[in-house]
């Protein structure tokens, strides 16, 4: 019996395409950042590809800084933009994110919050799974002059909720506005330029590239101080030989199609047969724009780390919310901040549709998802 892979939130297949340039460039020699012919020749492959993908997301090439991780791109802006907004002698320690932002953000802030003094106000967020405009509003008109910068995320890994980030930039002025696009590149229209922000996060991994590489589109004017320091690569902002490899596969990977409507199709139809299946199950910010392959659910009276073991030996791969919490028992910060208890918060799970998902899968999931259900109620209630 093969598996049917729900997790693409968590993580994509690597592309052929992306596979194959990763392999290809892989057997190039040079260090990219060498004046032989050899190191020429990488940097020319890495550049072409720093192109394309500035083409994709609407940037200036010069403008896109190469990292290890979308979680590393996070931390630079955070840290970098706060540091930065502080050089000049004025007092901006405020740093304003929403409730349900994911831990590379909400991390970085709370580690400035221990470590250099920053106050880290959180904005609510709606039980339709938006950040609160009008609480965020109040926050930029009260302490405007004092905040270094605020970052809300493109779209919530959890729910899949597209959030406002044009009214965002528009209410910030001329705060700096980061935003955490991982989880939308690919799967809806997506631009730096119209957005307005700051400063934008991706990963590689997340749109069928390989493990391991990211880039933060950063304003070209917009300086921030240094990570991590030594050979001065990526504008001086991100040191460290450039992934050459893994950089050209990401640039393939991008330049694919993605089926979003077929994506969404199969989202739709999922989510259909729950309702027909389960009647009390509900989906979180079903009414709200969402990204096309993320479902999260609520099936009232089950614990979602016992589902998500049931699903598994029923050979589904799902998630109880980001993977990079797992293995924590701890009910959701998203679903808890949309306005569930601990106990509804714990009894939901996110599956998630790529490109390669099939209607084959739909009709799998849900020809064993009832009797797991029925299963972990049981369980739940001895």
């Amino acid at each position: 019996m093969s598996r049917v892979y729900l997790d693409n939130a968590a993580t994509t297949p690597i592309s052929e395409v992306a596979l194959q340039a990763f392999i290809e460039q892989s057997r190039q020699l040079g260090n990219p950042s060498s004046l032989h012919t050899y190191g020429r020749k990488v940097r020319k492959d890495v550049e072409e590809a720093r192109e394309k993908l500035a083409g994709l997301i609407g940037c200036h090439s010069s403008e896109i800084i190469f990292t290890g991780s979308g979680t590393e791109a996070n931390n630079l802006a955070i840290k970098g933009a706060y540091w930065h907004r502080n050089q000049s002698g004025k007092q901006r320690n405020v740093i304003v994110i929403s409730a349900f932002e994911h831990h590379a953000v909400l991390d970085p802030a709370r580690w400035l919050e221990d470590f250099e003094g920053a106050e880290v106000v959180e904005v609510p967020v709606t039980r339709e799974g938006f950040v609160n405009l009008s609480e965020l509003r109040n926050v930029i008109l009260e302490r405007h002059d004092e905040i270094a910068l605020i970052s809300i995320m493109h779209s919530n890994n959890e729910t899949g909720v597209i959030q406002p980030i044009q009214e965002v930039v528009a209410m910030a002025g001329k705060i700096p506005v980061h935003t955490d696009a991982v989880q939308s590149f690919k799967k809806v229209p997506l631009s730096y330029k119209d957005l307005g922000v700051t400063a934008l996060t991706l990963s590689a991994h997340k749109v069928g590239g390989p493990l391991g590489i990211g880039a933060l589109i950063l304003r070209r004017a917009y300086e921030i101080p240094a990570l991590l320091h030594g050979g001065g690569q990526e504008r001086e902002i991100r040191s460290g030989t450039l992934n050459a490899p893994s950089i050209v596969a990401f640039s393939a990977a991008a330049t694919e199609k993605y089926p979003s409507n077929e994506v969404q199709t199969l989202r739709d139809n999922f989510i259909k047969a729950i309702h027909q299946e389960i009647p009390d199950a509900y989906v979180n910010g079903e009414a709200s724009q969402r990204l096309p392959g993320i479902v999260n659910v609520t099936f009232p009276g089950t614990q979602s780390d016992t589902l998500l073991l049931l699903l598994d030996n029923a050979h589904v791969s799902a998630s109880t919310g980001s993977a990079c919490s797992a293995g924590v028992h701890e009910a959701s910060h998203v679903l808890l901040a949309m306005g569930h208890t601990e106990a509804t918060a714990q009894s939901s799970l996110r599956f998630s549709f790529g490109a390669a998902s099939t209607q084959a899968d739909v009709d799998y999931v849900m020809s064993v998802l009832p009797g797991v259900i029925a299963t972990g109620r049981a369980a739940h209630t001895v």
